[in-house]
């Protein structure tokens, strides 16, 4: 489980990015993130993954606070950033026993666990080449595989099908629903609304900072008390706001 308890962030002392945010995900589902450009998406992702500092609330995963014990609770997930261009001189093999290494994955359970998702992505045969020699795509998929090398229970997943093609996107979101099924928790953000209504279990949508939904898409809709898609009451929402 993921907790986010009256988290706030302002930067220099202007308006706040994120303002006092809420949001509870349980285990076993698939929980969407939404929100136009500049709604808090990012920084509520920083936060929840300990890059940057909330001013004020808790963040706990797995029922560890990022702030207490920030080691033991980063160990609780795989985070893909929504940029893959990182590591570049390495090659793909290097990056991922780099990884496997900061979370003490023993050499025999890695390999298992490269070649398991090296295939599921066909990126067995590109392991030897630099990651700069990639394409984004690939690096999207290199960047996933060092995610999810140490098993985590929570992922934690920004913009994650940007830039790959329809085969791999379609088999991270088999992945993900086999995750969820299994009793973990997916945390993602998208702007791809489509594919959101699809697959996720539950939503919260997110604009300048404030919550204005979490939950069910059944449940958004009996809010609306109309028949539409999570596109447009996507849009009537955050326009309205």
């Amino acid at each position: 489980m993921v907790e986010l308890v009256n988290i706030s962030k302002s930067y220099n002392g202007k308006q706040k990015a994120v303002d006092n945010l809420n949001l509870s995900i349980p285990n076993g589902v698939i929980f969407g993130f939404l929100g136009p450009n500049g709604a808090g998406k990012t920084t509520t992702i920083k936060m929840l993954t300990g890059i940057i500092n909330s001013d004020a609330g808790n963040i706990t995963i797995n029922g560890v606070n990022i702030k207490d014990n920030p080691i033991e609770a980063k160990k609780q997930f795989g985070f893909v950033p929504d940029s893959p261009d990182m590591f570049l001189r390495l090659k793909g093999i290097e990056y991922l026993n780099f990884m496997s290494d900061i979370y003490g994955v023993e050499s025999e359970e890695r390999e298992d666990r490269i070649r398991k998702l090296s295939e599921r992505f066909e990126m067995t045969k590109a392991l030897g080449d630099q990651i700069q020699s990639y394409s984004h795509g690939m690096r999207q998929k290199i960047i996933l595989t060092g995610a999810l090398v140490h098993n985590p229970s929570v992922w934690i997943l920004d913009e994650p099908m940007t830039g790959l093609d329809p085969k791999s996107a379609y088999m991270l979101k088999e992945m993900m629903r086999e995750h969820a099924d299994k009793g973990n928790t997916v945390f993602f953000s998208t702007h791809v609304l489509e594919v959101a209504e699809k697959i996720c279990d539950r939503i919260a949508i997110i604009n300048k900072g404030k919550i204005l939904f979490s939950g069910t898409f059944e449940e958004l809709k009996e809010q609306f008390k109309e028949n539409k898609s999570l596109e447009n009451i996507f849009l009537e929402m955050t326009e309205n706001e």
